[in-house]
């Protein structure tokens, strides 16, 4: 336990910071949360390669953990459109984050073997995916309105050019494609700290 706690307080700190940066705003399609979230997935992988599958799944519980309790605190702060995190985002939030996370983790290890990059690659890339189409539809498709139906998320649904410039489709699809790209973006960038850091941590342990 003493060796994942590092890794169980990095996943704590990027959730934890997550919660708090995607109130602010960055641009018309991102929020400052999209530049950290991403990280969990590194945190995980690193996780994985150094320590194994039984100990990225406690890592990942223990964001999500951490993820819940800020969902909790949310729903009970309000500004002036109600509660910061609404049931619908709190809902896929968690969900987003659990079934992306255990998917990376799964994926991880079966190419564990395979050439360094592919697992920490294919693994965030495939986590990433489904982590953006859980939250964004769960959060704010117009065919989920039942789950929280006093929430008004009509201005998700509004149709517009896709970021701006492509066909028209609901806002909520420019926000999940943003997210997506920011995510793809940072999973290849993350690739340089995952080798250095794996290579460091080998060589101490040798």
């Amino acid at each position: 336990m003493k060796n994942l706690l590092p890794g169980i307080l990095a996943m704590a700190v990027i959730v934890v910071a997550s919660n708090i940066l995607v109130q602010h705003p960055m641009g018309a399609y991102l929020t400052y949360g999209a530049l950290t979230y991403p990280l969990s997935f590194l945190v995980n992988d690193i996780t994985n390669r150094l320590s194994g599958v039984r100990a990225a799944r406690t890592v990942v519980l223990a964001g999500f953990v951490a993820g819940l309790i800020c969902s909790v605190i949310g729903t009970q702060i309000y500004n002036d459109f109600g509660p910061l995190v609404t049931l619908r985002v709190a809902l896929g939030s968690a969900t987003a984050f659990l079934v992306g996370q255990l998917l990376d983790v799964t994926i991880f290890d079966r190419l564990r073997r395979a050439e360094w990059w592919r697992a920490p690659l294919i693994s965030t890339l495939m986590g990433s995916t489904i982590d953006s189409v859980i939250f964004f539809t769960i959060a704010f498709a117009a065919s989920l309105t039942f789950l929280e139906p006093w929430n008004d998320v009509s201005w998700a649904a509004a149709p517009g050019p896709l970021l701006g410039l492509g066909p028209q489709v609901p806002f909520w699809i420019s926000l999940a494609l943003a997210d997506w790209c920011v995510k793809f973006g940072i999973a290849l960038f993350g690739l340089l700290p995952f080798r250095l850091i794996i290579a460091r941590m080998t060589t101490r342990v040798a």
